[in-house]
């Protein structure tokens, strides 16, 4: 017997929040699948500090970098990019140069191409590394 039989009231009447309990799973994440948007998934670029400049991997991925230019790592994400700087800050799944060296966030690099569905999410981070690249800045990440 399920909670709301026992005030006489038939599963019609019972609200939403019941219904969903009595769901099956299947059916569930079936529903949940189709209302969650597929365009979430975001590319953001991260300031990092001078001092990757002088990391050899760092320079030996950029040889035509320009001194001058700052360096930056750039990354794909499901999350939000705030919550996934917090997260590289934390410790959360980071690479070891943003939770390092990494400053702040660079929205004028990417918040114009957010959001975006996985597959050209993918796509993206590596395309905006190599044009990032090209342009000089010492890019790290962008995998």
């Amino acid at each position: 017997m399920v909670w709301f039989e026992y005030f006489n009231l038939p599963y019609e009447a019972a609200p939403p929040a019941a219904k969903l309990l009595l769901m099956k799973r299947r059916t569930f994440r079936q529903l949940r699948a189709k209302t969650q948007a597929s365009q979430h998934h975001h590319v953001y670029v991260v300031l990092l500090k001078p001092a990757v400049g002088k990391i050899r991997k760092a320079r030996a991925e950029n040889p035509q970098r320009d001194p001058k230019k700052p360096c930056i790592y750039v990354g794909m994400t499901g999350l939000t990019p705030e919550e996934r700087f917090a997260n590289h800050r934390a410790g959360i799944k980071a690479a070891a140069v943003v939770k390092r060296y990494g400053i702040r966030l660079l929205p004028e690099l990417f918040a114009h191409l957010n959001p975006m569905p996985f597959d050209a999410a993918v796509m993206m981070e590596k395309d905006l590394a190599e044009d990032l690249r090209r342009a000089g800045f010492t890019v790290t990440g962008g995998h």
